[in-house]
């Protein structure tokens, strides 16, 4: 059989991003372990069984691995689809919202990028406005674009849609997203979920739905 040179990029390309995958999923654990200070690029390539020759080719240092990992973070969450149809009543749009937001946050290994980016963002603070851009500030504003749609059709009244959005996102994290990010409690049940985030949309329409 005869393999032309575009089939074979094709295998060497599936072959570099199969290998730079096993990279990234050995750099996660690595930082969700060790933290970013205490990872290296030893420990790293023994969690990815690469060599540390290979790791460097796909990566020149820890600093750019973490940022392929909160690429990574950003397109997880930007996958998410959030159904802000402005013909949808507030009720059933923010309650869906909320349980798809705290999923996302919650999920296993969720908490680990935002705990490492939390200690780091003081001195690398460029890290910390990058993954506040693409991750959350992303959520702020398409919530922000659902909430004018409510108010220019009057079925909402806000002065200010993105302050809402914010309190609204803040409301389903209650008592849910610290224990979790901090690890004092695991990853929260269904059930509660569902009991936060519908007390979190009836406070919200109660101090913004039109009478």
């Amino acid at each position: 059989m005869v393999v032309t040179a575009s089939e074979h990029l094709h295998v060497i390309q599936e072959d570099d991003g199969s290998k730079r995958r096993q990279i990234l999923d050995g750099a996660r654990k690595v930082f969700m372990d060790l933290g970013f200070d205490g990872a290296s690029m030893g420990e790293i390539a023994r969690a990815a069984q690469v060599s540390k020759g290979t790791l460097y080719v796909y990566f020149a240092d820890k600093s750019a691995l973490f940022e392929a990992i909160l690429e990574q973070e950003a397109l997880q969450h930007g996958q998410v689809v959030f159904n802000f149809d402005p013909a949808r009543d507030a009720e059933t749009t923010l309650k869906e919202f909320g349980r798809a937001y705290i999923h996302l946050l919650c999920r296993p290994g969720g908490g680990s990028a935002i705990r490492t980016v939390m200690a780091i963002a003081e001195r690398m603070p460029d890290v910390g406005r990058r993954y506040y851009a693409r991750v959350l500030d992303k959520s702020i504003n398409r919530l922000s674009d659902y909430l004018k749609a409510q108010v220019a059709s009057g079925d909402l009244e806000i002065d200010d849609c993105n302050l809402a959005a914010s309190q609204f996102m803040e409301l389903c994290k209650a008592s849910l997203f610290l224990p979790f990010v901090f690890q004092a409690a695991p990853a929260p049940s269904e059930e509660r979920m569902t009991t936060v985030v519908d007390s979190a949309t009836r406070m919200f329409l109660a101090a913004y739905k039109t009478t």
